[in-house]
């Protein structure tokens, strides 16, 4: 049931009233985003995936799945079932997000000169790996024929108005930022307003690496997906074999929950990419990985 919107809340997010003393003071000393950064790496095997692709895609053929299709779903999923993770601070006040969302830029093409456009998935709570798959193969197909988005329009703007206006409205809508007051036309395929910000640098033949969170929007996480490469697998008994595998780097805002909290979200997601047919079951559907 939606709750109704009350004084302090923005249109994003409910302000969180029943925080301890601790995280209240926590947003007021540390007021930036940016400079509570915590970085997490995950290496993942590919070999249940890979199975698990090969299988869905014995019949798919206009629109394949994808490792990204996976890992986006499990990273969504996590965050529906680990609240804290779609939390924000802003201005020195804790939200819980309205919505689960995640954000990538999407190339036109793989060249040089090729334009980068922003996507942008508004998880439901029913949603599942095939329904964020054909999603993402609209939001593609949109953002490849040249369509722009409502965000990469606004930018447009500020950037044919002579410099020295463009950056004061600039600097006025980061006012309008802090206080949840930025119109939806400006921010609303905006990736630095979603749940977690995505980065595929393995489509690009990139390893995995770090990313930066910003003090711009409410994103709390930022994931980089890295390159796929063989890796020696090792259990107690010593070496097993060599297996495909990918990294994962998270980049996490770490006042926004404890490092029991964050560890066991990323458990789930590493168990979730390891039995991938879970993604087949709602977002919402409660997961026994421990």
């Amino acid at each position: 049931m939606e709750q109704k919107r009350r004084w302090g809340d923005r249109k994003d997010g409910r302000l969180l009233r029943e925080l301890d003393a601790m995280h209240f003071i926590m947003g007021v000393i540390y007021p930036n985003r940016a400079d509570n950064e915590a970085y997490i790496s995950e290496r993942i095997d590919l070999t249940h995936i890979k199975e698990y692709l090969a299988e869905k895609n014995g019949a798919e053929v206009d629109f394949k799945y994808t490792f990204f299709h996976l890992i986006l779903t499990a990273l969504v999923k996590t965050v529906t079932l680990r609240p804290k993770l779609s939390r924000f601070i802003v201005n020195g006040n804790y939200y819980e997000r309205n919505e689960v969302t995640a954000a990538f830029v999407i190339k036109k093409e793989f060249t040089d000169k090729s334009e980068e456009r922003m996507a942008f998935l508004h998880a439901r709570p029913e949603d599942t790996v095939d329904t964020i798959h054909d999603y993402i193969r609209d939001q593609v197909r949109s953002t490849r024929s040249g369509k722009d988005s409502s965000t990469d329009q606004s930018m447009d703007l500020f950037n044919r108005m002579p410099r020295w206006l463009g950056k004061l409205l600039v600097r006025f809508v980061m006012f309008l930022d802090k206080h949840g007051w930025v119109p939806n036309a400006f921010i609303k395929d905006d990736p630095n307003y979603s749940s977690v910000f995505i980065s595929n640098l393995g489509s690009i033949r990139l390893k995995c690496g770090y990313h930066h969170l910003s003090n711009w929007g409410t994103a709390s996480i930022f994931c980089i997906i890295g390159e796929k490469k063989w890796t020696p697998i090792y259990n107690e008994q010593g070496f097993v074999g060599m297996a495909e595998t990918l990294d994962l780097g998270l980049t996490v805002d770490e006042r926004i929950a404890d490092g029991y909290y964050y560890a066991k979200s990323i458990r789930l997601l590493k168990y979730l990419l390891e039995h991938p047919a879970l993604l087949e079951k709602p977002l919402s559907e409660e997961v026994d990985y421990e």
